[in-house]
Formats: C-alpha cells, sequence, structure tokens
C-alpha cells in the first residue's frame, strides 16, 4: 500500500513537473520571420501539444510599437498552451530562465552590402546576446542561431557563454536540408517526405554543399539511391548544387523579401528534432560545433554536419564514405568559415 501511495505521489510529481510552462525567446520577433513562426511555436507545433510555455519577444526599441501589434494578435488567437507573452527591447528581461532562444534578429544584407560588411555589424549583437544568455539563462539553454551569418554569429555567441556546453548551440541549415530534399523529390515525382538524409555540409551560404550521396528516396514502395532515382547525375552535380546555394536569392528576387514561411517551418522542424529526436533511421542537418575530429573539419567552427539526435543531444552521423568530388565541396565552405571565424576575431578585438 504504501509503495502504491509513493509510486502514485511520484507520477503526480512528474504530471505537475511537465506541465510547468518552457520559457521560449524569439529575438527579431517584430520581423517577418518571427510572425510566420511565433503562431507555430504558440500552439504547441515545436515542443509539444501539452506543453504550457511563456513566449519572450525581443526586439530594438524602434519596434517595440509592431511588437505591441504582434502580442495582441498572439492574445487573440486564444491558444490553450500560451500561458504569457512579454515582449521587451531589455536583454536582462528577454533572457532571463530561458529553456530555449531562437535568435531571428540579426543586422540585415543591404544591397550592396559585402558579407564581410554583414560580419562585423553582427559581432556586437552575437557578443552581446551570448553574454546576456550566460549571465540570465538556463545553463541548460537550447541555442538556435537564425540571423545570418548564422554559422559565425552562433560561433561568437558560444564564444560569449563560456558557461553553457558548446553543444547546446546550433545554427539553421534545415531551410537548406528542406530546399534540397524538395528538389530531389521534385525532379523524381514523389512527396517531400520520401527522400531522407539528404546531407547540408559547411556554410549557411552560396558556398554550402547539398549533398545526396547517401539519400534513399521511397519510388513505388522501395528505397533506392538519390543518384539511381534521378538518373541525371549531371543535375545532380550541378544546377541541383547551385539551386540550392542560390535559393535564398532567388526567392528575394521573386519576392522582393528574404524567405519567411519556409524560413520558419525550418526552424520549426530544427527545433522540434533537437526536443523530441530525429526518426530512427534518418538524420538531418544542422550548423553544431566541430572539434576537429569528423570528416576533417577543421576545430573551433560552427559547421553544418549530418547529425542525429537523442534525448535533446546531438550526434554527428560519423563514416559516410566521402568521394573526391565531395571532399572538394567540403574543403571549400569549410575555407570560408574558417576566414570568417577570424575576421570575427578580430572585430572582437580578441
Amino acid at each position: 500500500m504504501n509503495v502504491c501511495c509513493v509510486s502514485m505521489e511520484m507520477s503526480l510529481q512528474s504530471l505537475l513537473r511537465e506541465s510547468d510552462p518552457i520559457k521560449v525567446l524569439v529575438t527579431g520577433a517584430a520581423g517577418q520571420i518571427a510572425y510566420s513562426l511565433l503562431y507555430s511555436i504558440a500552439k504547441g507545433d515545436v515542443f509539444g501539444k501539452d506543453q504550457p510555455l511563456v513566449l519572450v519577444l525581443l526586439d530594438i526599441t524602434p519596434m517595440l510599437p509592431v511588437l505591441d501589434g504582434v502580442v495582441m494578435e498572439l492574445q487573440d488567437c486564444a491558444l490553450p498552451l500560451l500561458r504569457e507573452v512579454i515582449p521587451t527591447d531589455k536583454e536582462e528581461v528577454a533572457f532571463k530562465d530561458l529553456d530555449a532562444a531562437i535568435l531571428v534578429g540579426s543586422m540585415p544584407r543591404k544591397e550592396g552590402m559585402e558579407r564581410k560588411d554583414l560580419l562585423k555589424a553582427n559581432v556586437n549583437i552575437f557578443k552581446s546576446q551570448g553574454a546576456a544568455l550566460d549571465k540570465y539563462a538556463k545553463k541548460t539553454v537550447k541555442v538556435l542561431v537564425v540571423g545570418n551569418p548564422a554559422n559565425t554569429n552562433c560561433l561568437i555567441a558560444s564564444k560569449s557563454a563560456p558557461s553553457i556546453p558548446k553543444e547546446n548551440f546550433s545554427c539553421l541549415t534545415r531551410l537548406d536540408h528542406n530546399r534540397a530534399r524538395s528538389q530531389v523529390a521534385i525532379r523524381v515525382g514523389v512527396p517531400a517526405d520520401n527522400v531522407k538524409n539528404v546531407i547540408i555540409w559547411g556554410n549557411h551560404s552560396s558556398t554550402q554543399y547539398p549533398d545526396v550521396h547517401h539519400t534513399k528516396v521511397k519510388v513505388h514502395g522501395k528505397e533506392i539511391g538519390a543518384y539511381e532515382a534521378v538518373k541525371d547525375d549531371s543535375w545532380l552535380k550541378g544546377d541541383f548544387i547551385s539551386t540550392v546555394q542560390q535559393r535564398g536569392a532567388a526567392v528575394i528576387k521573386a519576392r522582393k523579401l528574404s524567405s519567411a514561411m519556409s524560413a520558419a517551418k525550418a526552424i520549426c522542424d530544427h527545433m522540434r528534432d533537437i526536443w523530441f529526436g530525429t526518426p530512427e533511421g534518418e538524420f538531418t542537418s544542422m550548423g553544431v560545433y566541430s572539434s576537429g575530429n569528423s570528416y576533417g573539419v577543421p576545430d573551433d567552427l560552427i559547421y553544418s554536419f549530418p547529425v542525429v539526435i537523442k534525448g535533446k543531444s546531438w550526434k554527428i552521423v560519423d563514416g559516410l564514405e566521402i568521394n573526391d568530388f565531395s571532399r572538394g565541396k567540403m574543403n571549400a565552405t569549410a575555407a570560408e568559415l574558417v576566414e570568417e571565424r577570424d575576421t570575427a576575431v578580430t572585430f572582437l578585438g580578441v
């Protein structure tokens, strides 16, 4: 009887813990990506249909009136999981006791702006936000950097938060992953979920390498390799790669605005996989910390690898065969990231 009572009490305590709200920050919260993202988070698509949450929305002071409108809309959605919305322009408010941080806000790239200029403008932003994470957030916080240049911004944030494990930081290459998956699916004429295990190697930039040498495509109920399914090697080594690499620019040219809906979907995919894990037998692409032990990628970079996730921890998928074609592409994007890192460190003055 006593054992039963203890067991019931422990179960009740467990349920109570599970129902505690988690605290989720979105920066750049008055922007167009956040506008596409916040509803999905608030209604449970990312952290679970039974997980209450508090949304913290950070933006710069001039955007606070817009942020007030976003808060009103979230309230008007009458979402049962959303316990509170906190709009702010103060880091000490925004980063307090966070369970998850989605860093969308960054200095946008303007016409004629070189990538180096963009990097310089963003170093101080992500240095400050990393320091705020270090000072105010939970040490278990999961941090996703979206604002570009995402890989190096993520590295700067991580370096500025030394008390938080480097493994807790990742940057978004899931949008590129989804783009690659979709391009193969369209080419073969199958649903996108029939394509699995594409890889984005390296930087979220035009040097990234979308790799389908290890991809499986389900055609007529049978899984086959992407090269066998597509039956066009020149397309897979040419236009496919450049299409994925340049997709963001193509969207901007068509919409006169950057990707928002697809970026928001990719953010949801990325964070949901961190929270609940990758499906058995599948891996995804994430920009994660390189310790120099995988695929010859240099140490101290945030580099996109194929990863599997379990228990909110990622692991690089090692042992994949890399041919000479892939090796050249992987090395080129790594070289760009090394240059970006070294430039960023110069801007930091360390």
